[in-house]
């Protein structure tokens, strides 16, 4: 097996179950809104159901024809995501790491979508009265692959999975 496929296979598998089994977790053992101290004043798990997009953006009363378009959305994304990962080369880690963790944690969430309707939260990190919006395994793994396309275009990769030359290494 090609490594870079060989680096989608275990990094989509790792986060999938990472993201799916804490899910369920905090599904089990916490009813809606509740919250678990674990850093006073900095640091909850809270369980939250997302029905909207990142951040919360579109939320409100769950509605069937806004769970379908997320769940377009998530399969027009990990398609792209695919699409472009064929465009990898073997030798390039880094972009092969950033995009499997990005397709986990699209599959992660599209999962809940699916099956409940909804996104379930629950990293809850604050500053007393100041919250971040809770999140999840899969939404971290969204946010570690775009942070690592975005530190490979600042260090000057060789080469891009979209096409052409991005500056040289120097």
């Amino acid at each position: 097996m090609r490594k870079k496929y060989l680096i989608l296979v275990v990094v989509f598998c790792v986060v999938l179950f990472f993201d799916q089994i804490t899910k369920a977790y905090v599904h089990r053992t916490l009813h809606k809104f509740q919250s678990v101290e674990i850093v006073k004043n900095f640091f909850h798990i809270t369980h939250v159901r997302n029905t909207g997009a990142a951040f919360g953006l579109l939320a409100g009363p769950a509605h069937p024809l806004r769970t379908a378009l997320f769940v377009v959305i998530s399969g027009v994304a990990i398609g792209a995501i695919l699409l472009i990962y064929r465009r990898i080369e073997d030798d390039d880690t880094l972009h092969a790491l950033a995009f499997s963790l990005l397709l986990g944690g699209a599959a992660g969430n599209l999962v809940d979508r699916v099956w409940m309707g909804h996104v379930i939260d629950f990293l809850d990190f604050h500053w007393y009265g100041y919250h971040w919006p809770a999140f999840n395994f899969a939404d971290s793994a969204i946010c570690g692959g775009i942070g690592l396309i975005l530190l490979n275009m600042v260090m000057g990769a060789r080469r891009s999975p979209l096409g052409g030359r991005a500056r040289d290494r120097g």
